[in-house]
């Protein structure tokens, strides 16, 4: 039992590494080359691609090729076309062309994306064959997938990779080094049984059958809704500290200087609240815990709105610490309570649906919207005292927008049905499988 989770924990730090490595310091090297104005479009283009391809390729794990082989696969093809992209951004210099770097970074993006979900699937499967609660067992191993994502955010901030394209390439490596070392896990059962239904059947697409159930239905939109906050801080936040810098006063601030190491502080407020997941879910239920994580997005975007890396650093730390409860209670208990409704035949499929839903439509919609936003409060502004005060101006709208899904989901969401999963149709499954989540 003790080596899986060492097995699974290594897997976790290095898939969460590969992200890590330009994340939140993307939107700085798209500035620092011109290309302020397509930071939104770089941050939507995961969310396009997660409409349908965790899905598809969820699909592709559940039918024909085992989930860790895919996974092997999908790191192989991100990691060549990251590494093409940095490659590209090298000798194009201080002038990259967009459409050859949104290109090349979008496809390596297009194949990643789906490897969180296969993560998952690769996880709760291996977690299973030990006899392991997967809500227990599972949060422990997802902290050093926070850990991962922290080495490589210093690691590209100490390096001054923060700014260049080098973070690319290093994401890129990471992803070779999880091409080998994902087919050292445990093998994924696939559904070989013969396929007789229609277009529908053939490709798994009764993952959308979740939607049938109003519980399950209600969930999903809200993790939508919720999912248009998940980017946002990721392509603007380094930016805005960064823009701190024009200003004398701030100028020489130590955040200001070491903004991806600043908000690092987010990711390291993950490792403790990820560990809290299994006794806020057993003892308070999904719905008090996704209450928490959108009032949690609130404030990350308040405090930002409100704070300085001056005097007002100490609202920037806590934005950074409030971030842990904001996407883990979100994220991987989302995915957990996913996985316990749902039985092992379409396990991949659900993930792959809840990755449309929250990274695909949600976080695309949040991520132009943002860049709407940005364009006409900070981007239109020449002074620079003005861009900072346009930037102020745009978290506090972000702040309001969270706030507001948490009261309609406060209403509206209840959870009081059977926990049993739910089978390919959408119906409850006969038996329920050991460690469901208490409601």
């Amino acid at each position: 039992m003790k080596s899986i989770k060492i097995r699974l924990a290594l897997l976790t730090f290095i898939e969460f590494a590969v992200w890590g490595a330009y994340l939140t310091s993307l939107g700085s090297y798209l500035s620092n080359v011109g290309l302020q104005g397509s930071i939104g479009l770089f941050y939507a283009v995961q969310g396009i691609v997660s409409m349908f391809m965790p899905a598809l390729i969820g699909i592709i794990a559940d039918r024909w090729i085992p989930a860790q082989r895919t996974l092997s696969l999908c790191h192989l093809l991100a990691g060549a076309f990251m590494i093409a992209a940095g490659v590209y951004g090298m000798s194009a210099g201080n002038s990259p062309e967009f459409g050859t770097l949104f290109a090349l970074y979008s496809i390596s993006v297009a194949f990643f994306m789906p490897t969180i979900g296969l993560h998952n699937s690769v996880a709760y499967t291996a977690l299973d064959k030990a006899g392991m609660d997967a809500v227990k067992h599972f949060p422990p191993v997802r902290v050093f997938g926070t850990v991962g994502f922290i080495v490589a955010m210093l690691f590209v901030n100490f390096t001054g990779f923060q700014n260049t394209y080098a973070q690319l390439v290093t994401s890129g490596v990471l992803s070779l080094v999880m091409v080998a070392y994902a087919l050292t896990m445990p093998n994924c059962p696939v559904n070989n049984r013969k396929i007789s239904g229609g277009f529908v059947e053939v490709f798994g697409l009764k993952a959308f059958a979740l939607f049938k159930q109003k519980q399950m239905a209600v969930f999903f939109i809200f993790s939508m809704l919720l999912g248009v906050s998940l980017q946002i801080t990721n392509g603007f936040a380094n930016p805005f500290i960064q823009a701190f810098g024009k200003i004398p006063e701030y100028a020489n601030d130590w955040g200001v200087n070491n903004a991806n190491a600043l908000i690092s502080l987010s990711q390291m407020s993950e490792t403790l609240c990820i560990l809290l997941i299994p006794f806020f879910l057993k003892r308070f239920g999904i719905k008090i815990v996704m209450l928490m994580s959108m009032v949690a997005w609130a404030l990350r975007f308040g405090f930002f709105g409100i704070g300085n890396p001056g005097e007002g650093v100490w609202l920037f730390i806590l934005s950074m610490i409030v971030y842990g409860i904001a996407f883990d209670f979100f994220n991987i208990s989302g995915s957990l309570y996913v996985d316990s409704k749902t039985n092992a035949s379409m396990r991949s499929s659900a993930q792959g649906l809840f990755m449309l839903m929250t990274n695909g439509v949600g976080a695309t919609i949040g991520t132009l919207g943002a860049q709407v936003v940005i364009d006409r409060f900070v981007n239109s502004q020449t002074e620079n005292e003005a861009i900072i005060s346009g930037w102020h101006v745009s978290w506090l709208i972000f702040a309001g927008y969270a706030l507001v899904i948490a009261i309609l989901f406060m209403f509206i969401f209840n959870d009081r049905d059977s926990s049993r999963p739910l089978d390919a149709a959408g119906t409850v499954d006969a038996v329920s499988p050991e460690g469901m989540i208490n409601e």
